[in-house]
């Protein structure tokens, strides 16, 4: 287990990850991930209002925070921020289905963010220019 899981200290942060960063959906979550020039991995964790009372919010932090720590730490990447933000069902829905989903999506968000294009995007315009054909 690693207790080293640093937090983005600044809204700055979590609205870099919305900005610049890439997204993904798992079973609960929304996760977010963007680089930044530091050496080590940072998260976040958010629960709006649209997802209960503050009960229900503080459940779903707790809940993430678990993830976080169990599934997240040994596949996090260092220089990456993650996001993670809670959807309706975060409080409740089936742990097992959410930490599947966790890893699959950062699985997809480190690929994402090696190769700098998302996997099975269709080309643009700009790329068949790019060609030659």
């Amino acid at each position: 287990m690693v207790s080293d899981m640093k937090t983005i200290p600044s809204r700055a942060g979590f609205l870099a990850a919305r900005s610049k960063g890439e997204k993904a959906l798992a079973r609960g979550l929304v996760i977010q991930a963007v680089t930044h020039d530091s050496d080590d991995w940072r998260i976040g964790l958010t629960a709006t209002k649209k997802i209960g009372n503050a009960v229900t919010r503080n459940r779903a932090r707790r809940r993430m925070r678990a993830l976080a720590r169990d599934h997240l730490s040994p596949m996090a990447k260092n220089g990456i921020d993650y996001v993670l933000i809670a959807r309706h069902d975060t409080a409740t829905a089936n742990w097992q289905d959410m930490a599947n989903g966790l890893q699959k999506a950062i699985r997809y968000l480190h690929r994402t963010i090696a190769t700098g294009t998302k996997p099975n995007a269709k080309p643009t315009a700009d790329s068949h220019a790019k060609g030659g054909s």
